[in-house]
C-alpha cells in the first residue's frame, strides 16, 4: 500500500528528541509525520523512580523558549517521594550533580563564573521524569498539527534527490525529508549506511526494583567495591555495575536469581533477593554516527550517539540536538536557508556528541575496580571539592559551557542569549516562542528597527534596557531561534558585521 501524500518531515520515534523535533518543525507550519513503533507511549521504566532525568540548562531554556517550561515544571521529580528518598536527598549539604558517583555541592559553585547569565524563571538544572516529559511534548506536537502514529515501525529507507521513501510493514510513506529519532539501535541510521564508530562496553548495569530478605543488610548509598560500583535505597532501588565486558547485556532474561548473583558479588554481602519487581540493564558502550547527514536523511539524539547514562547527559544532549536542527530544517525545507545553513547542525552538534562521549569514557576509568582507579578517584573527589572545580563540573554538567565556534567576535557569540528583562516586563526568551531570530537593541536607534524590518518578519525587533545594556557591555544582540548569540556588538556602529552575521544564519534580507 503507498501514502501517495508526501510530508515535509518523517521523523522515526516519538521520544522525547523526535516529539520536541515536531513541534520545532510545525512552528513553521511544516507537514509532519512522527511515526513511532511501540503501540503505546506508557512504560514503567518511563515513570519514576527508574525514569527520573535531570534537565541541563540548555534543556531548561530550550522548554522555556518554547513557552512549554511551566508544563514540564508542574510535576519536578523532586517533588515526589521516591525522588525524596533518594540518599543524594537527605545529605546536610544541597547536591548539585556528580561525576562517576562523587558529589558536587552547590554551596561551592561560584555563579560570577558566568557573567552573562542573568535571574529569571530558567533554573541552572532541574529534574523531571521522562513519562511526564513524554507527554507534555506529546500533546503540544498535536496541538500544533503534527500527526504521531504509534505501533508502526520504519522497516526501510530510499532516498532520491528530490525525496525518501520510507517503508513500513504496511505502507510506504514518501517525504522530502526524514529524521532518524528511533534509538540506538536506529534502523534509520543502518538502513542509510551511517558510519557508526567507537569504544565497546566495559560493564553491565543494570537498574532494579527489589525486595531483600534483610533490607538493612545493604548500607543506602552508593558503594564502590573490589569487583564493581552498586548504589541502594531503603525503597528497594538498586543500580549495579558489574564489569563483565557487557556480555549480559539483551543475552537472556533478567530473573531474582541473575540479580542475586549479581548483587552478592559486586556488594559482597550475604544478600538474599525475594522479590524483583522490575529490571533492565544497559552499558557504557559510546559510539557516535561519523556524520548526522546523509543526503535527505538526518539523525539526532540517540540515533546519532549512544552512550552510558552515567550523569544523565544523553536526554539533554538529544533535545539540544532537536533545538538546533528544527529551525534550519525548516528554513530549508522553506527555501529561506543560506548556504550551508542546514549542514551547520552537524558541524556544531557533532563535536558536542563527542565531548560527552568522552565525559562518560573517563567516568568509566574512574569507577573501574582496582587501587589505581580508586586513587585517581580520591585525587579527583579532592579537585571536585574545590571551588574551582565545583565551578568547573556545575559547568559541564549544567551545560552553562556550552559555545558552538561560531568565529571571531564577542565572547558571547555562540553562547545562549542572556534572558535580560524588557520594558514592558517580558523577558527575551519568552519572544522565541515563535521559532523566529531577535534582534535585541539597548541603544534605542531607529536605524536598528528599520534594519530588522527589512528582513521579512524572520528577525523580530526589542529594545531593550540602556542600563542593562551598560551593565552587560553592550550595544546590541542577534539572536538565532534556537536562543544562541550569533552576533553582538555596540550597534549601528557594527552594521556590517551584524548584517554578515544575519546573511550567514538567515539569508539575504
Amino acid at each position: 500500500m503507498h501514502d501517495t501524500s508526501p510530508h515535509d518531515v518523517i521523523i522515526a520515534g516519538a521520544g522525547p528528541v523526535g516529539l520536541f523535533l515536531a513541534c520545532e518543525l510545525r512552528l513553521a507550519d511544516l507537514s509532519v509525520l512522527v511515526l513511532e513503533q511501540a503501540p503505546h507511549p506508557d512504560s514503567p521504566l518511563k515513570r519514576l523512580p527508574f525514569g527520573m532525568r535531570g534537565l541541563s540548562s540548555p534543556s531548561v531554556e530550550a522548554l522555556y523558549r518554547r513557552g512549554l517550561l511551566e508544563a514540564v515544571a508542574a510535576r519536578q521529580a523532586q517533588r515526589d517521594p521516591a525522588a525524596a528518598s533518594a540518599h543524594w536527598s537527605r545529605q546536610p549539604r544541597a547536591a548539585g550533580g556528580h561525576f562517576a558517583g562523587m558529589q558536587f555541592y552547590l554551596d561551592r559553585v561560584d555563579q560570577a563564573h558566568w557573567p552573562y547569565r542573568v535571574p529569571g524563571p530558567c533554573a541552572p538544572h532541574m529534574a523531571t521524569d521522562l513519562a511526564h516529559l513524554e507527554s507534555v511534548l506529546a500533546a503540544r506536537a498535536a496541538e500544533l498539527g503534527a500527526e504521531i502514529r504509534r505501533g508502526v515501525a520504519v522497516e526501510q529507507v530510499e532516498q532520491s534527490a528530490h525525496e525518501v521513501r520510507v517503508r513500513t510493514r504496511d505502507v510506504s510513506l514518501r517525504a522530502r525529508w526524514l529524521v532518524g529519532c528511533d534509538g540506538g539501535r536506529s534502523t534509520v541510521r543502518k538502513s542509510c549506511g551511517f558510519g557508526f564508530t567507537g569504544t565497546e562496553p566495559e560493564f553491565t548495569g543494570y537498574s532494579a526494583q527489589v525486595e531483600l530478605a534483610d533490607p538493612g543488610l545493604l548500607a543506602p548509598g552508593r558503594h564502590h567495591t573490589a569487583t564493581g560500583m552498586y548504589t541502594y535505597e531503603r525503597s528497594g532501588v538498586l543500580a549495579m555495575a558489574d564489569f563483565d565486558g557487557g556480555a549480559f547485556h539483551r543475552s537472556g532474561p533478567i530473573t531474582p536469581q541473575h540479580i542475586e548473583s549479581v548483587l552478592r558479588r559486586v556488594s559482597g554481602a550475604d544478600a538474599r533477593v525475594t522479590r524483583l519487581e522490575l529490571a533492565a540493564t544497559w552499558t557504557d558502550r559510546a559510539f557516535q554516527a561519523t556524520t548526522y547527514r546523509q543526503g535527505r536523511v538526518l539523525l539526532a539524539g540517540d540515533a546519532a550517539h549512544v552512550h552510558s547514562p552515567l550523569g544523565g547527559q544523553g536526554l539533554n544532549l538529544g533535545l539540544g540536538d532537536a533545538m538546533n536542527l528544527g529551525w534550519k530544517l525548516a528554513a530549508t525545507v522553506r527555501g529561506e536557508a543560506p548556504d550551508g545553513l542546514l549542514d551547520s547542525y552537524c558541524a556544531e552538534r557533532h563535536p558536542v556528541g563527542a565531548q560527552v562521549l568522552d565525559w562518560s569514557r573517563a567516568q568509566v576509568a574512574l569507577m573501574r575496580p582496582g587501587p589505581g582507579s580508586r586513587a585517581l578517584a580520591a585525587i579527583m573527589r579532592e579537585l571536585i571539592e574545590t571551588g574551582d572545580g565545583t565551578t568547573y563540573f556545575a559547568g559541564r554538567i549544567w551545560g552553562l559551557s556550552l559555545r558552538y565556534e561560531l568565529g571571531a567576535g564577542h565572547d558571547l557569540v555562540g553562547r545562549s542569549a542572556p534572558d535580560v528583562e524588557l520594558a514592558d516586563a517580558s523577558r527575551l526568551g519568552q519572544h522565541l516562542r515563535n521559532g523566529n531570530g531577535l534582534l535585541l537593541d539597548f541603544t534605542g536607534d531607529a536605524q536598528l528597527q528599520a534594519w530588522s524590518r527589512r528582513r521579512h518578519g524572520r528577525i523580530a525587533y526589542l529594545g531593550g534596557d540602556a542600563g542593562i545594556g551598560a551593565k552587560l557591555g553592550l550595544g546590541a544582540l542577534l539572536v538565532r531561534p534556537d536562543g544562541i548569540v550569533a552576533w553582538a556588538g555596540s550597534g549601528i556602529a557594527d552594521r556590517a558585521e551584524l548584517q554578515r552575521a544575519a546573511s550567514r544564519w538567515f539569508g539575504a534580507a
